[in-house]
């Protein structure tokens, strides 16, 4: 059981102060030390995850307690740290900011607070000097409960603006762990959705992390920092590791044969947590990866078939481009099969994107648009699915840029609740397809209910 793990949590005051560059670069870091580092990521996103596995050699893991509750925190994160040296956590946003409405529910602070992890705040000096003690006092003063260990200092222009950055914070006690000057080499593209994923970047995206593990190696007390993280002593009682096995019991997997469930990888779907297939494999299926822009075949014996998010819009002439797969897909949906589909996967299932062919499961066309979707969502399952129960309730995340325009034939998917309540994605046969990203973690019985759709199908 793990009981303790020398860990600390990268924040911000806000979002573009650095937190991603910081982060990754000091998991590549401590990697290249020989240490084990277990890499986080508070919140939803998806992309960043990509880069934290590309510098630590371990699949990166999300820690949201807006989708999976605060109480799965703990036990979440000794999961993904068990046998680790060390474990670095990547906020989201500023440090303060959670769910719109929700309190300090789903923030950086919130987490940092669950896990008993002290905090290094990565603070954008570009712009001040002096002002920099008003700002990291306010900060480590807003929560008592939240530790401010020490500050790193990015976007510093020079000698003597390091100068009185450091004597500013020394009036406010708080020690400078790095300082970061200006760099271009570690940029990373960004699109209409944040960073362009690791899948899509091949070498550059090594590139970028060596960089990152570079300018943090050369501007940061890697030693300072790896004490901050053993002083953070054990972990919160209930944070007894989360295991797939576990979080299906009583309810072991059905006796029977082990179906098969294909699960869309490779550039155009690159959205995903690693919690989904460790539950669908507890549950009894062997999970098989393809990806829809080179396989013209699903795997051999598919009987369900998962789709998670990612970018078709970018991939949309190449996925079009593969109509044997397509016809497999359709195929596989008209028998009855199994089929989950989330964002990208919704797209993809549709009649047509932007004009494309697409798979044509659903009645539903689909095209981008400039309008940002984007939040979280507490939603209650409005029809009987593969997935739920008619009244099933589910938190979820929205983000994408596109709109689907449905046809016929269809029940909604999901009630989404709140000060507009809409309806929201389809259930047809064996189809679940929504906007929303979930996690099964929150929710185990859904990975079950899959499975054994899968099996009697």
């Amino acid at each position: 059981m793990v009981t303790s793990v020398p860990r600390l949590v990268v924040a911000a005051p806000a979002s573009g102060s650095g937190k991603t560059t910081v982060a990754t670069g000091l998991m590549a870091a401590l990697a290249a030390r020989g240490r084990a580092v277990s890499p986080h990521k508070v919140g939803p996103d998806y992309i960043d995850p990509g880069y934290h596995t590309l510098a630590a050699g371990r699949t990166g893991r999300n820690l949201d307690a807006y989708l999976c509750g605060p109480e799965l925190i703990g036990p979440l994160f000794a999961h993904a740290a068990r046998g680790c040296d060390i474990a670095v956590v990547e906020g989201v946003m500023g440090l303060y900011d959670g769910a719109a409405g929700e309190g300090e529910l789903g923030s950086t602070a919130q987490v940092a607070k669950l896990l008993r992890a002290p905090v290094v705040l990565v603070v954008d000096a570009s712009a001040q000097s002096r002002s920099v003690a008003a700002l990291v006092h306010g900060f480590a003063s807003w929560d008592p409960e939240v530790r401010i260990g020490g500050v790193i200092l990015n976007k510093v222009a020079s000698d003597r603006h390091e100068e009185l950055l450091r004597e500013a914070l020394e009036s406010v006690g708080a020690p400078v762990l790095g300082v970061l000057r200006r760099a271009t080499a570690v940029s990373t593209p960004s699109r209409h959705l944040g960073l362009v994923p690791v899948a899509e970047r091949g070498s550059a995206a090594v590139d970028a992390v060596r960089a990152m593990a570079a300018l943090v190696s050369q501007g940061c007390d890697l030693g300072a920092l790896e004490a901050l993280a053993r002083a953070a002593g054990p972990l919160p009682e209930g944070s007894a590791p989360w295991t797939p096995a576990s979080a299906l019991h009583p309810q072991p997997p059905a006796d029977g044969p082990v179906p098969t469930v294909a699960v869309a990888g490779g550039p155009a779907f690159t959205f995903s947590y690693a919690e989904h297939t460790e539950l669908l494999t507890a549950a009894g299926a062997e999970v098989v990866t393809f990806d829809p822009l080179r396989d013209e075949q699903l795997p051999e014996g598919t009987a369900g078939l998962v789709i998670g998010g990612g970018f078709p819009e970018v991939y949309g002439a190449e996925l079009s481009a593969n109509e044997p797969l397509r016809d497999a897909i359709a195929g596989l949906a008209r028998r009855g099969a199994p089929v989950a589909a989330e964002c990208a996967g919704l797209l993809y299932l549709c009649r047509e994107l932007d004009g494309r062919p697409m798979c044509g499961v659903l009645d539903a066309g689909a095209r981008m648009t400039e309008r940002l979707t984007l939040g979280y969502r507490d939603a209650v399952a409005v029809s009987d699915s593969v997935l739920a129960e008619a009244g099933t309730r589910m938190r979820g995340h929205e983000f994408h840029r596109t709109v689907v325009e449905p046809g016929a034939g269809a029940a909604p998917a999901w009630g989404v609740r709140g000060p507009k309540p809409r309806v929201e994605g389809f259930v047809h046969q064996g189809v679940h397809a929504s906007y929303l990203h979930t996690h099964w973690a929150a929710r185990p019985g859904v990975a079950r209910r899959f499975v054994e759709r899968c099996r009697t199908s």
